[in-house]
């Protein structure tokens, strides 16, 4: 029975939690007038925060940005920065996902990539930690570098779309991610979602789109799979 495993990157793969954190950091600072008294909070509180989705603003605030103007500000300071280089220096490969891969690859599994990374913002990391080993040039879909995004629940399941299209048929499908557009793009095709909270949501945030399964990371979710 042939198998393909689609995975999202960052959250699966990659720790982005310290990118997400310095450039909260860097907002901070940018922000903040020269005498004004602000909250940082530890990396812990922020990335529990952006994991239950608390809006930038609401950070903000907490954050000691009690001027709705300088929250925006914030807001958008934020959004602006966070996939640029060179805080994607900061991300980390999660070590366990490599073993994960090759348990998958020595098993006859067609692993893919799906991500929404553009293409000059994920093949440096893939040649960084020789992960095109696992993903042959077909298997790696990703937005173009000029692409126009939308939002993610729109542009992935565009992804999975082309993917199935170009893609050779299998008996089993899945998709492995940490965010509702990974889960929503494998429901836009019937693919089972495994949800994993080793990325940017926590439980209760996945639990409202209904994947079929929420598991700790890539490693239990490639576990899974197998011994079905």
């Amino acid at each position: 029975m042939k198998k393909r495993i689609f995975t999202d990157f960052d959250g699966p793969i990659m720790d982005v939690s310290e990118r997400y954190y310095q450039v909260y950091l860097y907002c901070l600072a940018k922000i903040r007038q020269p005498e004004q008294v602000v909250r940082t909070l530890s990396k812990s509180e922020f990335w529990e925060y952006k994991r239950s989705q608390v809006p930038e603003k609401e950070i903000a605030i907490m954050s000691g940005f009690e001027d709705e103007q300088q929250a925006i500000r914030f807001a958008h300071l934020r959004r602006a920065t966070v996939h640029t280089n060179p805080y994607f220096d900061y991300d980390r490969l999660l070590e366990s996902a490599i073993p994960a891969l090759e348990k998958a690859q020595q098993a006859g599994v067609d692993l893919a990539v799906m991500t929404m990374r553009r293409r000059r913002e994920l093949e440096p990391v893939l040649d960084q930690y020789n992960l095109r080993r696992f993903f042959k040039s077909d298997r790696i879909f990703c937005l173009d570098d000029d692409y126009v995004k939308t939002v993610d629940t729109q542009d992935k399941p565009k992804l999975m779309k082309l993917a199935q299209a170009n893609l050779p048929s299998v008996d089993q499908q899945w998709m492995i991610g940490d965010t509702e557009a990974d889960i929503l793009a494998a429901q836009s095709h019937n693919i089972p979602a495994i949800a994993v909270l080793s990325g940017i949501r926590n439980q209760p945030q996945l639990e409202k789109y209904q994947p079929s399964q929420i598991l700790p990371d890539l490693t239990t979710s490639i576990n899974t799979i197998l011994e079905n």
